[in-house]
């Protein structure tokens, strides 16, 4: 059984090993595109996202372009997303309020990011994390469930989940973790079906 110590280590070196310089899973091309593509994958893909989102940007690509369309419009586009039409008012509604109160400008702060439609704690930290290189760990249904599995925080929430994983981990690595932890439960450590024995964490780490 490995020490708590012991443990961090051998995860933190395991996940630079087979995802050395992970790519951020949502296409975009700046902090607006990003929070929109954030908020667009809430019980949805990241590949149906990324299949969405060229077609919203090219219509709409800043703010000021989108407030401009009609939540309809915006439904048309996104419609094969989950929750697609409550997604679309909130996406016209954060827009316009980006316009009319932040000059088409996101601001880089977590109580004014949640301040907006649709936008969550989670949201906020990708793209606080992501866009403006602020430190925070994002954690979603992967994340919550690898940490429960490896014995790092009790699964009984996702607000829990993410202050363990914040103490455990030296905030500088928690950008790159963040998307490390993601892609690993995506190809190694999946919800359903998984064998602990083949996992390369969780046949060293799994409580």
């Amino acid at each position: 059984m490995l020490k708590k110590v012991e443990k961090i280590a051998f995860i933190s070196q395991t996940l630079d090993r087979l995802f050395p310089d992970p790519p951020i899973p949502l296409d975009h091309s700046d902090p607006f595109t990003l929070l929109v593509a954030v908020l667009l994958s809430a019980q949805c893909t990241d590949a149906m996202v990324n299949r969405v989102t060229p077609a919203l940007f090219r219509r709409a690509p800043d703010p000021f372009k989108m407030s401009q369309l009609a939540p309809e419009e915006i439904l048309s586009i996104i419609s094969s997303c989950g929750l697609a039409p409550t997604k679309a008012k909130n996406i016209h509604a954060l827009s316009r309020i980006l316009v009319e109160r932040y000059q088409g400008v996101v601001p880089a702060s977590f109580e004014e990011l949640e301040s907006f439609p649709g936008v969550g704690h989670k949201t906020a930290s990708v793209v606080m994390s992501h866009a403006f290189q602020v430190p925070a760990f994002p954690v979603d249904t992967h994340i919550h469930r690898l940490a429960t599995r490896w014995g790092l925080s009790d699964g009984s929430s996702v607000e829990k989940t993410e202050a363990d994983l914040k103490r455990l981990f030296p905030k500088k690595r928690w950008e790159l973790l963040h998307l490390q932890i993601i892609y690993f439960g995506r190809k190694y450590c999946p919800a359903r079906n998984h064998d602990p024995l083949q996992c390369p964490i969780c046949s060293v780490c799994a409580r």
